[in-house]
């Protein structure tokens, strides 16, 4: 988790249904071989925009420049391309929030 997001999740207890999730997703999904975190993450931000996700995507923007898996400049692409395809209401909140969290990266 701490790879994938930069934060780690902590110590998992016993019937902690949300650390047994994170443990499964980090250990077996997200360390498989054959694609890349940064293709993990550029599939997953056009999935949760695809389904209005707003929430979970600002995570997930966040968690790709924290990480390095995106820059500024290829998440704006991101929002360009995917506008054409999710259409524009969600295109346009997207990039709303791309620009809000780079903005705020910037001054930190």
């Amino acid at each position: 988790m701490k790879r994938v997001y930069g934060w780690d999740q902590g110590e998992n207890e016993p019937g902690d249904l949300f650390g047994a999730t994170v443990e499964n997703l980090f250990a077996e999904v997200w360390s498989r071989e054959g694609i890349s975190n940064r293709d993990r993450r550029v599939l997953l931000v056009g999935l949760l925009v695809g389904q209005g996700m707003h929430e979970e995507l600002g995570l997930q923007l966040d968690a790709a420049l924290r990480t390095g898996d995106l820059t500024p400049d290829e998440l704006r692409e991101i929002v360009v391309f995917l506008t054409q395809y999710a259409g524009w209401p969600r295109g346009a909140r997207l990039n709303g929030q791309v620009e809000e969290l780079i903005a705020r990266v910037m001054r930190s």
